[in-house]
């Protein structure tokens, strides 16, 4: 079935680019999400601070090929959950971390990936709410680093390249995404893995 949920990770650039990578994910639309107006959901607007909006990407997936907690996972694993309205050198409103879902019943499976993340933090910032709105963001913005492959990108270029190949189970991720992913990264490039 497809379903849709949205993810506020920073530069929506990134964002864009990595989940574009995950097997299941049928459409990554860079844009603005849970803002005041769509008068002002464009880039320079946005950018004022004034809006409310986030730079996020509408991700549109098969549930049959990708779970939700596959999607929560690789977005912990690239975010800054601890540091509000901001992520890397970006900062502003526009760069709030936050999960908002379609679905009332993804609720609960959100809220329980986001209280483990939480549990290895003394601070989580990530906004945890229901899509209220979303405006994709200006042609220029959209598969920006496969138009720019030099392009700006707060996510780790290694992120983007071993997150589509992760074994992912649900049953594993019972700890946080960052130390799953550098384990198994690790075990992959050890003399001995």
């Amino acid at each position: 079935m497809r379903k849709t949920i949205c993810f506020a990770g920073g530069c929506f650039w990134g964002m864009e680019a990595l989940y574009r990578r995950l097997p299941g994910v049928t459409e990554a639309t860079a844009g603005y999400a849970n803002g005041d107006s769509p008068d002002h959901a464009n880039y320079g607007d946005v950018c004022t601070g004034l809006t409310g909006f986030r730079e996020a990407v509408r991700v549109e997936y098969d549930d049959t090929a990708i779970s939700l907690p596959h999607l929560l996972f690789a977005f912990f694993a690239v975010i800054d959950p601890e540091t509000p309205k901001r992520q890397g050198p970006d900062f502003g409103s526009q760069y709030q971390t936050g999960v908002y879902w379609t679905e009332p019943a993804d609720e609960a499976i959100i809220r329980s990936i986001a209280a483990l993340e939480a549990s290895a933090v003394p601070f989580f910032a990530v906004e945890l709410k229901p899509l209220t709105c979303f405006y994709p963001a200006e042609e220029c913005h959209q598969r920006y680093l496969e138009k720019h492959p030099r392009g700006y990108c707060h996510v780790a270029p290694w992120k983007l390249a071993a997150l589509p190949n992760y074994p992912f189970s649900t049953a594993g991720y019972n700890r946080p995404a960052k130390e799953l992913l550098r384990d198994w990264r690790e075990a992959q490039i050890s003399p001995l893995g």
